[in-house]
């Protein structure tokens, strides 16, 4: 039962849509959960950058990083020297260690502390060495001591540090409270949780130069992206059955004609009625092109099959007669074997053989069976057979046309022609061959040209309205013809079958001397096609 439902049209439609649908939306929600992790991780690092690099600033324009203001703030920032001493740092990160070790300054050499403790020395030697001057002249003490100010001024505006330009990102995990802030305190601790830490290394205005850690968590953003992956997952199956759905009821109904095409034409081959008909959609889709094209196929089955019996009842009916002359005289000879006319009996048997010969002929042309082709003159072909014939039968104007074609079939299109001239002709059957060239104009694809072979007789010619139904098996259109004179009706049906084999076609006029007129069409031979064969 499930692999006949997966055959269907529709399941297979309806899986395939909705899988399609299933990995577009995976692709986007995994594109979308990417971008949105990326921008919320960039503001955690924007806001963490920002508070580190405002108390660098703070270091920088104070003489000490002992001196920094502003660190009573939820969030974890910490200066940290080059020894990895903690200097200052907010409420939350009293007493901590350094949460990071990225971006430190390099630690002062011991050298260049020496020195300056001895410049310090020196300095404190010299001012004990000065002497006190108290008979100093009191406007001039007053002028140094206004020259000092403003030396102490200009020294203050200019002794600010400096602020890297660049920061460094670390990703560590704190200690944090219940609400999910940093904490040093182990009794306020519930758990651990990932801070973007940005360092930016800062220098006061007394050299000593240091690292501003701050951190921000990262807990709202995974937050942010642990919900919108949960709602796309609770999401997603709801969506893809509604594509499912709705892509069953699509193609239901754009099968549904599909059905009643397959319906119909089960009850016909049930019925063997072949005058019935698909039903065609008012629609202009393919479908409608499919029941159009059916309904054709119908037609033309319906036409062969009529046909194919009335082949049938005409071939019964034209065998029957000289099979019943044969019994009856075959009868008369075993009563009367001195009444026994041979040569009566011998034309009837040749009739029939005829007839027979006729009757497979059509049958091995309505299969389709091709000829042997080969290239051969139709002027020479219509010369030779010509001469095997009495008056009133002579050539016209007879060009040069090679054609490529079955020689024995072409024959066979040629003696009939002329058999059916002769029986209606008074005194003159002319044949006629030419060729039609095509005009330069139409290129190189209108092809070599064709043959004309035409068959003019002098005889009663043929109505307008009858020229068509002539080219119809069993046809004979003189009613008082005697069965003998007449045929079967069957040559002008074997001519028209054998030169549309050939590519060719036949027309039936009014020739100039008021008989009938037989015009066959055949394309000229190209020269790539196959020579004949050698005898």
């Amino acid at each position: 039962m499930t692999g006949g439902w997966l055959s269907s049209v529709r399941a297979r439609t309806t899986l395939g849509a909705t899988a399609v649908v299933a990995v577009a939306l995976v692709v986007a929600g995994l594109a979308v959960t990417a971008t949105l992790r990326g921008g919320l991780t960039d503001n955690t690092r924007l806001v963490a950058e920002s508070r580190a690099r405002e108390v660098a600033v703070q270091v920088a324009v104070e003489r000490s990083p002992q001196d920094v203001a502003g660190l009573d703030t939820d969030d974890p920032v910490q200066v940290v020297d080059a020894d990895g001493r903690v200097i200052a740092s907010s409420d939350a990160l009293t007493g901590a260690p350094p949460m990071s070790g990225v971006d430190r300054p390099a630690p002062a050499r011991s050298g260049d502390r020496g020195g300056q403790d001895a410049g310090a020395a020196r300095d404190d030697a010299g001012n004990a060495d000065r002497p006190d001057d108290d008979d100093d002249d009191d406007r001039g003490g007053d002028d140094d001591d206004r020259g000092g100010n403003g030396d102490r001024g200009d020294d203050e505006a200019s002794a600010a540090g400096r602020v890297a330009e660049e920061a460094v990102f670390d990703r560590v995990s704190l200690p944090v409270d219940d609400e999910g802030e940093a904490t040093s305190d182990p009794g306020d601790a519930e758990g651990r949780a990932d801070f973007t830490v940005a360092a930016v290394r800062s220098e006061a205005a007394d050299g000593t130069a240091v690292t501003v850690y701050a951190g921000s968590s990262l807990a709202v953003p995974e937050l942010a992206v642990t919900g919108t992956v949960r709602a796309m997952l609770i999401g997603l199956p709801a969506l893809l059955v509604v594509v499912g759905a709705v892509t069953w009821l699509v193609t239901r109904r754009a099968l549904r004609p599909v059905e009643g095409i397959r319906a119909e034409l089960a009850e016909i081959t049930g019925s063997r009625d072949l005058s019935r008909r698909v039903p065609v959609p008012s629609s202009r889709d393919e479908v409608a092109r499919l029941a159009a094209t059916t309904n054709g196929t119908l037609q033309a089955l319906q036409e062969s099959v009529e046909r194919q019996r009335r082949f049938v009842a005409d071939a019964s009916h034209e065998l029957r007669s000289p099979i019943a002359s044969l019994r009856t005289q075959v009868e008369v000879a075993a009563a009367h074997p001195a009444l026994l006319e041979v040569g009566e009996l011998l034309e009837d048997v040749v009739r029939l053989q005829h007839l027979a010969a006729d009757l497979l002929l059509l049958a091995r042309l309505d299969a389709g069976e091709g000829p042997r082709t080969a290239r051969l003159d139709l002027a020479a072909l219509v010369r030779e057979e010509t001469a095997r014939r009495p008056e009133p039968v002579r050539a016209g104007e007879l060009e040069e046309a090679v054609v490529s074609g079955s020689r024995g079939r072409l024959e066979r299109v040629l003696g009939n022609l002329l058999d059916n001239a002769q029986r209606h002709a008074r005194e003159r059957v002319e044949v006629r061959v030419r060729t039609e060239r095509p005009d330069r104009g139409e290129g190189a694809g209108a092809g070599p040209g064709w043959a004309v072979l035409s068959v003019a007789d002098d005889g009663p010619g043929v109505p307008e309205d009858e020229r068509e139904r002539v080219f119809e098996r069993f046809v004979r259109l003189d009613d008082a013809r005697a069965r003998d004179d007449g045929g079967a009706g069957l040559g002008l049906a074997i001519v028209r079958e054998i030169v549309t084999l050939h590519g060719g076609t036949i027309s039936l006029g009014q020739a100039p001397g008021g008989g009938a007129l037989f015009t066959v069409r055949l394309p000229l031979a190209t020269p790539t096609e196959a020579a004949p064969p050698h005898p």
